[in-house]
């Protein structure tokens, strides 16, 4: 943690300055203790930022693709070096647990390596224009500098998918990370200056203000890109600031996924599923399952067994060997989930499962939970839970099922367990998301483009899909007269 000089955690232009807001406290949320005093940013330094971004912009955009790959697969090897600094840092800032903290480490590492790939494949084409006498060429290049705005829920992973296109794009960033985790950002931010990323390139600023820092960046003609990964509300305040500008702009927001099981499902693979989709991260995902629709004919083995698994879970500190669910990110998250699961049990919904905590936790904890007997509308289905609290909606028709699927304004993941695949695949091509997971718990991979439909968000990241965000398509029209 001293390595890092947080005190001094604003990185622009390729030196580390203290904050001219002074500095926060970022607390670990297993017992409330402060870790750290961070360097805190306001307007000059969102400013700042954008200038280094300038100066370094040309050069950049100019250094040849395989030299940005190398480099971008040099901060992958890195990452993978530090991987165990990395995880422990995760688990103080963040809660999860080391094993979950490990995963994302790898996962955040692995974009750097995909694009690594993709950045010496950036495409083009030449043709013939259909009435003759033309020759048309069409060519990429970056959109410029792009600003990016990261949660508390992936703090490697999250900054990691939006730099590392944008990196091989030949884009420069101003990247603010999420207040209550920014020490992941500042190592990351040393491992891409130790793998060679020019000074300038990238800036990280961490700040409490986030209206003044990214509001800087949105009305700063300079910046032609801005990335966000939060909730629909902010992204919707964002999209407003950014239609005055026209601003390019990639949002990936709430989710509400569904997972369904149906009736000739295997059910101990779907409770697998669910536990994966559910309760990774204490399910504080934006693609964590938000609501389970069991088929009325395996309800109760699915319900039995998921309670069984549920009961066992080892709730502690994530740096805790034995930890499999961790802390919440702070009290107010705790209350709201509360709320959600005293609305459900007050309209009919019972509860048949919630882990043990331990007496002598005193951070933000709130016990793994099965519900049963949710009604289709509870407050617990309808709104994103953020927590390790899984409640259970029984149906019979499939057309229903599907209504009360759709229904939802966002469209982020869904999941679905079938024993029919041709029926799976059908299902899943009538639910309104992004992404879906068929017999499967997880949805994420670097190679896959990820995004939803409706309000979950606009633009894909990862995937061949994940570059061409940070890219203008240009053409020029020859002639051949």
């Amino acid at each position: 943690m001293a390595s890092l000089a947080p005190a001094n955690g604003i990185h622009v232009g390729g030196r580390w300055e203290a904050g001219e807001l002074g500095t926060y406290d970022v607390d670990d949320p297993a017992d409330k203790a402060v870790l750290a005093a961070v360097a805190n940013a306001g307007a000059a330094q969102a400013t700042a930022a954008v200038d280094a971004a300038e100066a370094a912009a040309a050069e950049w955009a100019a250094t040849s693709p395989r030299r940005r790959s190398e480099i971008l697969h040099r901060v992958f090897e890195l990452m993978h070096r530090d991987a165990d600094d990395l995880a422990a840092l995760i688990c103080a800032e963040n809660g999860k647990s080391a094993t979950d903290a490990r995963a994302e480490v790898g996962y955040a590492a692995e974009f750097f390596r995909w694009f690594a790939e993709e950045a010496v494949r950036i495409d083009g084409s030449y043709g013939s224009a259909p009435a003759g006498g033309v020759r048309t060429v069409v060519t990429r290049r970056p959109v410029g500098i792009a600003a990016l705005v990261t949660p508390w829920n992936f703090p490697a992973a999250m900054a990691t998918r939006k730099i590392a296109p944008a990196l091989a794009a030949g884009c420069t960033v101003v990247l603010k990370p999420a207040a209550e985790t920014p020490l992941t950002a500042l190592a990351v931010a040393r491992l891409l200056a130790e793998a060679g990323v020019p000074a300038g390139v990238v800036n990280v600023v961490p700040t409490t203000e986030p209206e003044e820092v990214v509001g800087t960046w949105l009305a700063d003609p300079r910046v032609r890109k801005v990335s966000f990964t939060g909730s629909t509300g902010v992204g919707r305040h964002l999209l407003r600031q950014a239609a005055d500008r026209v601003l390019n702009a990639s949002m990936e927001l709430g989710g509400n996924a569904p997972f369904i099981v149906t009736e000739d499902a295997d059910v101990a693979a779907a409770v697998e599923g669910a536990m994966i989709a559910k309760f990774r991260g204490g399910g504080q995902a934006c693609t964590a399952a938000n609501r389970l629709y069991v088929h009325a004919d395996v309800a109760e083995e699915f319900t039995r067994l998921l309670a069984e698994r549920v009961n066992a879970l080892v709730v502690g500190r994530g740096a805790d060997a034995s930890t499999q669910i961790g802390p919440l990110i702070n009290e107010r998250a705790v209350h709201r989930v509360a709320g959600l699961v005293d609305d459900a049990v007050a309209g009919g919904a019972r509860v048949v499962a919630q882990a043990e905590l331990p007496a002598d936790l005193s951070g933000y904890f709130f016990a793994p939970t099965v519900l049963a007997d949710v009604v289709p509308d509870a407050r617990v289905v309808q709104e994103e839970i953020f927590a390790p609290v899984a409640p259970i909606v029984t149906w019979t028709d499939e057309a229903e099922l599907l209504a009360l699927v759709n229904e939802s304004e966002m469209g982020l993941a869904g999941y679905l367990y079938s024993g029919d695949l041709k029926r799976a695949l059908q299902l899943a091509e009538r639910i309104d998301s992004g992404m879906i997971g068929i017999n499967r718990g997880l949805v994420s991979d670097p190679a896959a483009p990820f995004g939803g439909f409706k309000q979950s968000g606009l633009g894909r990241e990862g995937a061949h899909e994940g570059i061409e965000e940070y890219q203008e398509t240009q053409y020029f029209s020859v002639d051949w007269s």
